[in-house]
């Protein structure tokens, strides 16, 4: 079995329709449960939670500091190559944008690395476009050879691989995988991603079940909102999680919460998430399951950002560049979506701590 057999016994419509149906008496009979079920899930989600947002705030925020402290982590992409494969609709990487592409070479990935650990970080995350000739699993795996003896975490968001293949980089020193399933509606997924392995709707639905089967230590689920109705991609992503986290229990897991963000090839969100529909979000995440890490990058404002750390937060990016070598080499290749907070890195960590706050740089080493 795989999470595919249980995600085809649940029909979108269906889900939506349940979602769209509840009312404020519902929110709060489930606000008044000390354990929150998938079903639950779908209330705290629905509009008819949002009159309670400021409660379910209070108590992400509860169950966050007992969970994970007052802490922090802060990690930083670090973008190997733009060369894709794959047209996708909403990416300033697909195949048909005519942009300058690179792809780093060694001596490039070290002067990167260099330059993001003298800026203190310890989780590294190493993204490609998805080109498997270019920058499949021999490329991948030298990149992690090459700055393992710098970074304690390394993780990578590249194209969904075979369970071999990341065994192979697990060996290597690979810690985490991201991998978005982008929407769980087939129809709408299809439509943006109409060429390109990509566009194998079930091998990217699998590709989690894979990486549990390999062992790997963390993965990290999302979807991106804009292409579909946020609240039902939600709840099949809260779906897959709690199908892994059963079935591959000694994985560790992460949900992100990208939003479209412009870029070339700009296609509108079908369905625009507002802030407080993200915050909203990201609460019934926490009430769901306290144990998992919820990160948020630089697509968003400095301001959403300084309010969202004390809502259930417990990782964030900074200083990102969304293009490869856009550190220390490249000035020419264009970036996969425009970033919202370009503040340096010295700058979000004093906002961290001045709101009580601790920088987390390392939570974990191979060597214990």
């Amino acid at each position: 079995m795989s999470f595919k057999t249980l995600f085809e016994q649940h029909n979108w419509n269906n889900i939506e329709r349940d979602i769209y149906s509840f009312d404020q008496k519902d929110a709060q009979h489930v606000l008044a449960k000390e354990h929150i079920s998938l079903t639950d899930f779908k209330v705290l989600i629905s509009p008819a939670a949002k009159p309670f947002i400021e409660q379910m705030a209070q108590r992400s925020n509860a169950l966050t500091k007992t969970r994970f402290g007052n802490n922090i982590q802060m990690y930083i992409p670090m973008y190997l190559s733009n060369e894709c494969q794959n047209i996708c609709t909403y990416c300033g990487f697909s195949m048909t944008n005519k942009i300058p592409r690179r792809t780093l070479t060694e001596t490039e990935i070290l002067k990167e690395a260099q330059y993001i650990k003298a800026l203190g970080y310890d989780h590294i995350l190493l993204v490609t476009g998805e080109a498997n000739k270019t920058v499949g699993v021999d490329y991948l795996k030298n990149a992690i050879h090459l700055i393992r003896s710098q970074f304690s975490n390394i993780s990578i968001e590249v194209q969904p691989l075979d369970q071999e293949e990341y065994e192979m980089l697990i060996t290597e020193g690979l810690y985490a995988v991201l991998v978005y399933q982008e929407t769980y509606h087939k129809t709408t997924y299809k439509t943006h991603h109409p060429k390109g392995k990509k566009s194998n709707f079930d091998y990217r639905l699998d590709t989690p079940d894979r990486l549990g089967k390999a062992g790997i230590h963390k993965i990290g689920l999302g979807t991106l909102f804009g292409l579909e109705d946020w609240r039902t991609d939600s709840f099949f992503t809260a779906l897959h999680l709690k199908y892994l986290q059963k079935t591959y229990w000694k994985t560790k897991y992460s949900i992100s919460f990208p939003r479209l963000r412009p870029h070339q090839g700009e296609v509108q969100p079908k369905l625009e998430m507002t802030d407080i529909d993200l915050v909203q979000l990201i609460c019934a995440y926490r009430l769901l399951d306290e144990d998992i890490e919820l990160s948020i990058s630089t697509r968003e404002t400095e301001t959403f950002r300084n309010n969202i750390i004390k809502l259930g937060i417990t990782s964030i990016s900074a200083e990102s560049k969304t293009n490869p070598g856009g550190y220390t080499v490249a000035t020419d290749s264009l970036e996969q979506f425009e970033i919202s907070d370009q503040r340096p890195t010295n700058e979000i960590k004093k906002m961290i701590q001045s709101q009580g706050y601790e920088v987390v740089w390392k939570d974990w080493s191979k060597y214990f």
